[in-house]
């Protein structure tokens, strides 16, 4: 906790780029330890933020005690973040920070920080490039905390999404390859809504697949809830009422980021093509 507070405070001013997550919380949190008024927590609005992320990160920020400011990304319209190769979050990453990097003079900031944590490097992370292209630091990494390290900080400094589950950007469900649209992440938002609502559900996903195909992955001891009279019925019912042509429950059970199993197989495909 010491170390990832000197480390903020070395940087002078600074702007957290803060999503509603534990992660970029945490980094908030000991910003405005470390650096006090000099801090700013900086949130990107956009059609794949699922709804309610936007006011969870404005109450953290009030809660941390740091003023918050938002703004509008465009990256549905850059070309490279429709194609949705297996580097469509460098271009969205990309989008972010050059945004806030155009904000520094007016916010007066020197530094942009992201809550990237040691974990992070052992994944599929094209955001990453897009960091060190635009020179953000990530304090967690170097102060070598991982996941379980920042989520013990995030309950010991109260923070109320201590415990919440990762929740990376809507565009992250759809199948590499297929192309990202605003209307495809606002069904993948209200299916994933309507099966937490519905059956007290809280680490789910929906996956766009091709053909408008709704891939559901909840934990392996859900599935059967899931699958059973009424409820399968209501969940086809929903979906298809939602835009899906299909649906399906994936029965290997939730697996964070395991779209990534694919990237070979998009890559020679868009090559191909």
């Amino acid at each position: 906790m010491e170390l990832l507070v000197s480390i903020l405070a070395g940087y002078g001013r600074v702007i957290v780029a803060l999503s509603g997550g534990v992660d970029s919380a945490v980094v908030a949190k000991a910003a405005a330890i470390g650096c006090g008024n000099q801090a700013i927590a900086v949130t990107a609005s956009s059609p794949s933020l699922a709804k309610g992320e936007l006011e969870t990160a404005r109450q953290l920020a009030g809660t941390i005690g740091l003023h918050h400011e938002v703004i509008d990304t465009e990256e549905f319209s850059v070309a490279g973040y429709q194609q949705n190769a297996g580097d469509r979050c460098y271009y969205c990453k990309s989008e972010l920070y050059e945004r806030i990097e155009e904000k520094l003079p007016q916010w007066n900031a020197d530094v942009i920080c992201n809550g990237a944590n040691l974990d992070d490097l052992g994944d599929h992370r094209p955001g990453m490039r897009a960091a060190r292209e635009c020179h953000v630091r990530s304090p967690l990494i170097e102060a070598k905390i991982s996941k379980q390290g920042v989520r013990a900080l995030a309950k010991y400094w109260q923070l109320e999404v201590w415990d919440k589950p990762a929740m990376p950007c809507l565009s992250s469900r759809v199948a590499y390859g297929v192309e990202v649209t605003p209307e495809k992440v606002q069904w993948i938002d209200a299916a994933e809504r309507f099966l937490k609502e519905t059956f007290s559900l809280q680490e789910l996903r929906v996956r766009y697949e091709e053909n408008g195909l709704a891939r559901i992955e909840v934990p392996t001891e859900s599935i059967a809830l899931l699958v059973q009279s009424p409820a399968r019925e209501t969940i086809v019912s929903t979906f298809r009422e939602i835009g899906f042509q299909y649906v399906t429950v994936d029965l290997e059970g939730f697996r964070s980021g395991n779209m990534n199993q694919v990237l070979d197989i998009v890559k020679l495909r868009i090559d191909i093509t």
